[in-house]
Parts: structure tokens; sequence; C-alpha cells
């Protein structure tokens, strides 16, 4: 049984990976950076989606990058970049 639930975990894990930081070309966009830095640097997100709570209130937001083999999910809450995750 505990096999099964660590090759779950780990196939869970290969897909996305979550991080500190991103790079866009030769820039980077840190947890913590201010969202205008997130437009200096990525530009217009190929989509956005709002994150809510389980009551439905709003608490931050997700800017998804859809870039060829992978897609970049920015989380800003805030005004600042609160979570980083590139999936694969």
């Amino acid at each position: 049984m505990r096999q099964i639930v660590a090759s779950v975990l780990l196939a869970a894990l290969s897909f996305a990976a979550f991080a500190q930081s991103v790079a866009f070309g030769n820039k980077i966009i840190r947890v913590g950076d201010p969202v205008g830095r997130v437009f200096e640097v990525a530009g217009q997100p190929s989509r956005t989606v709002p994150v809510e709570n389980k009551y439905g209130a709003k608490e931050a937001e997700r800017m998804e990058y859809f870039l060829g083999n992978k897609t970049v999910l920015i989380t800003v809450r805030d005004g600042k970049v609160s979570q980083v995750q590139e999936v694969f």
C-alpha cells in the first residue's frame, strides 16, 4: 500500500514544479515581486483566473503563461507574487 501511495505522490510531483522563481528569457520573477514587475518581464498573460476561497470570495489572481512545452502559473495576492509554478 505504501508503494502505491509513494508512486502516486511521485507521479503528481513530476507534473508540477513549485519554485521560488521563474525565468522569462534572461529576466527572473521571484516570489515577493510586485505585479508590475510580472507584466514588465513576462508581458500579458495568456489567461487570468481568479483564485477563490471556499465561500467564493476572490483571494488572489493566477496569471497563466502558455510557453510551448510548459505552462507557468503565477499567483498574485495583495499586489505581490505569492506563488510560482511550472507545469510540464
